[in-house]
This record gives structure tokens, sequence and C-alpha cells, in this order.
């Protein structure tokens, strides 16, 4: 670490280049953190983990005993051990016995994007609940046809408060927060949707995970879905840089360009002059295409045979979209992690290593803020994978049972998860030297002044 920091002070890197090199040296100093404590107050499998979007400080999580928690992960409730061990206990909590709360177990919890008064809430008793922070009341409830399975809201959207439900239903319905309706549905899945996320470079586009094993693509302004990701559909890593492309085109460009230009020279020879009196052909406008021109136009924007594609063999459990939005990863019940370039639908054919995954519930994913680490929960354990290679880099033992969510706070560079063992467990950067000496010389200080 000593040495980024003189070649950042020499100018040798650049400012990004050092904060990256920095936070990819504390992820992979993750470990169970033996100074931060997170009291869970619930009675259920821990399903859903997220800290909020806007201040990195507010903890969320949602339970099978129909609760959910806020926490405060940055401000500590009270110390053990001598100061030492900072516990973190719930703010508020809302479940059976609140007036307005859900029956059964909660599957998602969400913040609204840009405001923390807000979070949303999706459960097994068919209701998607508005909860204002502040109060902790019910503003709005949305009662869907069957069991939610996840929720999504948008983080760029500026133009919609949609909240995108995936249930047991085959459609994907939409949820509109300003007007406590149904915007519409989405329909093309042939089985429950597991899992949905909003893409991070469109706010229109929204990706959906079916028990049918597809992956669909929708733009929320226009009928039906767009793309169909298909597994057998492949290419070799990832896409050349932009840099790299543009250079070749420019390359390609330029001899197609010549290459016109003598062609252009040779044929130029005396036109023949046809009925109108010019040497040029009459528009072919208006006349009808040719056989090999005629496409078939069934489902909006594809073939019947696209719209049939599957990504994974069994249902989709889990999606997650790298922050560029260029990439998307998906886990599937047939224990498979696939990697797919969103330009151009295609499997990368990354190998990820041999996982063993939940296939009766969905999974929460997580990846680090520059896309290089990917965390997949894996039964009782969750595991880090590098993205563009597929290898195991860090494996965090320390549940008890299944572990069903896990989130990645970019501002500190932690890790919480959550499990059937009812516990939230915090992964920190291990206490560098300098950390524990600062520490120390604070615990010298005495309160005499000059």
């Amino acid at each position: 670490m000593w040495k980024e920091i003189g070649d950042r002070e020499a100018g040798k890197i650049r400012p990004n280049s050092f904060s990256s090199r920095i936070k990819s040296n504390r992820i992979s100093n993750l470990q169970l953190s033996n100074h931060k404590d997170i009291v869970s107050p619930h009675r259920g499998s821990i399903n859903s983990l997220q800290v909020d979007l806007t201040e990195g400080r507010y903890l969320l999580s949602g339970a099978s005993d129909a609760s959910a928690a806020v926490y405060d992960v940055q401000k500590a409730t009270n110390y053990e051990g001598n100061g030492l061990i900072a516990k973190h206990k719930y703010l508020f909590l809302v479940d059976k016995q609140h007036e307005k709360g859900h029956k059964y177990a909660i599957s998602s919890a969400i913040w609204y994007p840009v405001d923390t008064g807000l979070f949303v809430t999706g459960s097994y008793d068919h209701c998607i609940k508005v909860w204002d922070t502040n109060t902790t009341q019910v503003v709005m409830n949305f009662k869907m046809p069957g069991k939610v399975y996840r929720t999504a809201m948008s983080t760029l959207a500026t133009s919609h408060m949609l909240i995108a439900a995936g249930t047991e239903d085959v459609q994907v319905r939409l949820c509109d927060i300003s007007s406590g309706a149904f915007a519409h549905t989405l329909s093309g899945h042939r089985d429950g949707i597991m899992t949905a996320e909003w893409s991070t470079s469109s706010e229109w586009v929204l990706i959906t995970g079916g028990c049918d094993g597809a992956i669909r693509f929708w733009d929320i302004r226009r009928a039906g879905c767009f793309l169909v990701l298909d597994q057998s559909q492949s290419q070799l890593g990832r896409r050349p840089p932009v840099l790299g492309r543009s250079a070749a085109n420019k390359v390609s460009v330029s001899k197609l360009t010549s290459a016109g230009q003598s062609s252009l020279v040779k044929s130029r020879a005396p036109q023949k002059k046809y009925a109108n009196g010019h040497g040029i052909k009459q528009s072919t406008i208006g006349r009808m295409p040719g056989k090999g021109s005629a496409r078939q136009r069934v489902h909006p924007g594809m073939l019947s045979i696209q719209d049939r594609a599957t990504a994974h063999y069994g249902a989709v459990t889990g999606l997650k979209v790298t922050e560029d939005g260029m990439y998307l990863l998906s886990a599937g019940s047939d224990s498979r992690i696939k990697l797919w370039d969103l330009e151009s639908g295609y499997n990368t054919l990354v190998n990820f290593e041999m996982v063993r995954l939940q296939t009766s519930k969905a999974i929460q994913l997580a990846i680090s803020q520059d896309s290089a680490h990917v965390f997949v929960p894996c039964m009782a354990v969750v595991k880090a994978f590098d993205v563009w290679s597929g290898k195991m880099s860090l494996a965090f033992r320390g549940h008890y049972e299944s572990v069903n969510c896990c989130w990645f706070s970019s501002q500190d560079q932690e890790l919480y998860t959550g499990g059937s063992d009812r516990q939230i467990l915090v992964w920190s950067p291990r206490k560098s030297i300098s950390d524990d000496m600062d520490e120390g010389h604070a615990k010298d200080q005495d309160n005499w002044s000059d």
C-alpha cells in the first residue's frame, strides 16, 4: 500500500487508478468483521438486504417471519468488549404485529432509490407495500395475483416511479407509486418470474428471469420484449475495448473507401439511356420486395424460435447488471453462473467454477463497484468470483445455514450477507497497521489542555 501512495505522490499513477487499486486491495482482504456486529431481530431466514443508495448508511432487511428492519451501519447503538465491538441494533421494526404489516414471508425489501423516506416490501401474502420510513406507516398497497418473489426500482429513473414485480404469475407487473395503480403488464414468460433487474444504462429497460429458464429484456415504452437471451448463442470472452474497435473500424472504412473509389474509376463508362431519357434506372420504391427480403412478423421484435430461447436449464434465480450496463450476470437452478454481453446478447462462455446453488428460491447477487468481482450465495458459503475469468478468489464461511442474499457497500467496501440462520454478517477489510496505530494514538491522548 505504501508503494501505491508513493507512486501517487510522485504522479506515477492517476487518481482513478490509485483509487481502484486501494478498493481492489480492500476487497481482497475482506474477512468476518471483529469490530462490527449487526444484531438481528428476525425470527426467520433473511431473504433480502440493501444499503440505501443516497447516504450509504441505512441497511434494510426483509425476513421470512414477515418482518422488515432498518439499521444504521455507521453509528453504533452501543459498544462491547472494552469498546472494540460496535453493536448495531435496529432503528425500527415492522412485523406481523403492525396493523398494516405483512402476513407471510417478506421476499424482497428495497429502498426508494433517491430518498430514504420510502422503502418497498414484497411478500408471499400477494402484496407489495410502500412504507413511510419516518412514520413506519403503509402509504400504498398493491395487490398482486400471486406470491411476490422480487421487486425492483430503477436507480436512473427521472421520468417514472415504477416498481417492477416478479411474482408466481406469468406476467410482469409495473406498479406506479405516483398514481397508486398498475401502469401496465408485460407478457411473454411461460412460468413465474423469480427475479427482476433494471438496466444500469437506461431507465426504460427492464430485465426479468423466470422459472421457464428465460431471461427477457423489455422496453417498457413498447409492447412485448425485444430480446430473449439464448444460451446456444455465444462469443468467446469480452468484446474488444471501444478504442480498439474504433481504430479497427477506421481502418476498415478507409479500405472500403479506397476500394470504392478505385472501382468507381474503373466503372466510369458511357451510360445507357433508358425510356425516361436519363442514364439512371427508375426507382424500385413501390415495387414488391424479393423473397429474400421478406420477413415474417410475429411477436414484436423477434421470431417465434427466438421467443422460445432459454438462458438456463431450469429457473433463473438471480440477475445482476454490471455498473457500466454492458454485461449481465445470471444464476440458475442448474447451478450455473453465466456472463452475458448485453450489446450482442451472447453468452461470453466465461467458465465459472462449479458451484451449488439454491433451486427453490431466488438468491440475491452482489457485485463490486468496479465490476471485477461478483459475490454469489452458494448454500452456506458466499463465494467471490472474478467476473472476467470465472475463477473463485474468496470464500466467506460464517453462516450455519444457507445464505440467501448479499449486498456490497461500495462506500465502505463492506459485504453484508443474510442467511436462513437468521443472522446478518458483516465482512470488512482487514485493519491495517496504520489503523491500529491511529487508534492507539487516540487512546493515549489525555484530557489535559495546555
